[in-house]
């Protein structure tokens, strides 16, 4: 409970940050699988399924209202330290999926499929430099289904292991509105301030809803990919995981780097790697 627990606020954490990917931290923490199963089955499996997702849920969303409030402070103040734990953090779930294909005859092409998934998240991370125009979130008819829409490639984005959700909603102009309205809802709620709860709603409401269609829609896919062609999966999840520390560097900003900086880092590293092994046993 409390281990799923705090894989659901690793996963909640990677969701908020540009171009670190939620899915390929539950690659990391060995849950990967798992997630997308209970996910799929939820009414066929209700109550199993229902058990081992809420303790992953609540981490989440704990983590999210929190990293929220808290990760520009840690970016502004350690961006090296902590753009290096989650390099730690990514890597950490490489031993985990190397098992799954060791022993296995390498094709040609499970090699294509990690170096196509490789160029696709570090192609990403190079366009991703460059925020879109940020987005109207006032309650509008075209608003809510444009944010219906951008909810369910939010979430599609946020379950492929590799592909950052965060940084999709940047290149759309949607990571900071979304991100403001979060926070504006939250200090709506401790003040009773209806007016602003009810704003929040109609911004947050229909981009939920997007989120969770997308979850399930792309769960579904995955599966069936997992099903039929499961070495070419692991291949493509580890050319994923080895591009996301390249799309977490070239996307972090480092105002400052001394040698300092580079050792705290380099701890961070360590450190992430051994909370991602140990939270994926």
């Amino acid at each position: 409970m409390v281990k799923d627990l705090l894989r659901g606020m690793v996963i909640g954490i990677a969701n908020i940050i540009p171009g670190v990917s939620g899915g390929t931290m539950m690659v990391s923490m060995g849950i990967y699988d798992k997630l997308i199963h209970c996910i799929t089955h939820l009414f066929s499996e209700f109550k199993k399924s229902v058990l081992y997702l809420i303790p992953i849920v609540i981490g989440m969303g704990i983590a999210i209202i929190a990293s929220s409030f808290g990760l520009e402070w840690l970016f502004g103040n350690y961006p090296v330290q902590t753009n290096l734990l989650f390099v730690g953090l990514v890597l950490g779930g490489l031993p985990a999926i190397w098992k799954k294909v060791k022993g296995n005859t390498i094709k040609g092409g499970h090699i294509v499929a990690g170096v196509l998934f490789f160029a696709l998240v570090a192609g990403l991370a190079l366009i991703g430099e460059k925020e879109g125009k940020a987005a109207s979130l006032t309650f509008s008819l075209i608003n809510v289904i444009k944010l219906f829409g951008v909810g369910i490639v939010a979430s599609a984005t946020m379950v492929i292991p590799g592909v950052s959700g965060s940084m999709m909603l940047l290149l759309m102009g949607y990571y900071n509105p979304i991100l403001t309205a979060i926070n504006d809802f939250i200090r709506s709620l401790a003040a009773f301030d209806m007016e602003g709860i009810l704003a929040g709603c109609g911004a947050l409401v229909p981009f939920g809803i997007g989120v969770v269609v997308g979850i399930f829609v792309i769960a579904k896919l995955i599966e069936i990919i997992f099903e039929k062609f499961p070495l070419y999966a692991y291949w493509a999840i580890i050319g994923l995981i080895v591009a996301s520390p390249v799309a977490i560097l070239v996307l972090g900003t480092y105002p400052v780097v001394n040698v300092f900086n580079v050792v705290t880092g380099l701890v961070c590293l360590c450190i992430g790697f051994v909370i991602s092994v140990k939270l994926g046993d």
